[in-house]
């Protein structure tokens, strides 16, 4: 079977727009899904949902030394019927860090710069615990500082979740 010089250049372009079209839904795949986990959505008018509540979003870790390291540590509580997805975790300087634990769980080490494709669960009337580590050290700076964590979830009212903590660095 012959194929004429512009059939082939049709099938050779078919045939690499079809491989590009897999790979990018191979890849948005496994962004979504984060280590095998499918993340459900949901809207804000779902009666079964999850419902994150967090008592306090900020810390301060007081006076410090370049040198020192401290941590803050926040509870999320999924205070609704279905299981609250944590993904997407990140921090805005890289002298910050920050793990979730599960069920006494403790996932990776998170920073500003790291991909993941963690994903943590919370049963319904479970909790977990953000801890934020400020190193200093790593990005030297004095005087009152202030950095972040971003915590992606699946709650319609709060997909987003940031963490602040403060210190005065010597």
């Amino acid at each position: 079977m012959k194929i004429s010089g512009e059939k082939a250049v049709f099938v050779i372009i078919g045939g690499l727009t079809l491989l590009v079209l897999l790979v990018i839904v191979l890849f948005s795949l496994t962004e979504q899904q984060g280590k095998g986990r499918q993340v459900t959505q949901y809207v804000k008018s779902d009666s079964s949902r999850p419902k994150a509540n967090v008592a306090s979003f900020s810390s301060d870790l007081g006076k410090m030394k370049v040198s020192d390291e401290k941590s803050a540590e926040f509870t999320i509580e999924n205070n609704g019927n279905k299981p609250l997805s944590l993904f997407k975790i990140s921090t805005s300087c890289d002298c910050t860090f920050a793990t979730v634990t599960i069920n006494n769980v403790k996932s990776e080490e998170f920073s500003m710069h790291g991909k993941s494709s963690w994903t943590g669960e919370v049963k319904a009337g479970e909790k977990a615990t953000v801890t934020v580590i400020y190193k200093p050290s790593i990005m030297p700076v004095s005087g009152p500082v202030s950095r972040e964590v971003y915590v992606g979830t699946n709650d319609p009212d709060r997909p987003k979740l940031t963490f602040t903590i403060s210190a005065f660095v010597e």
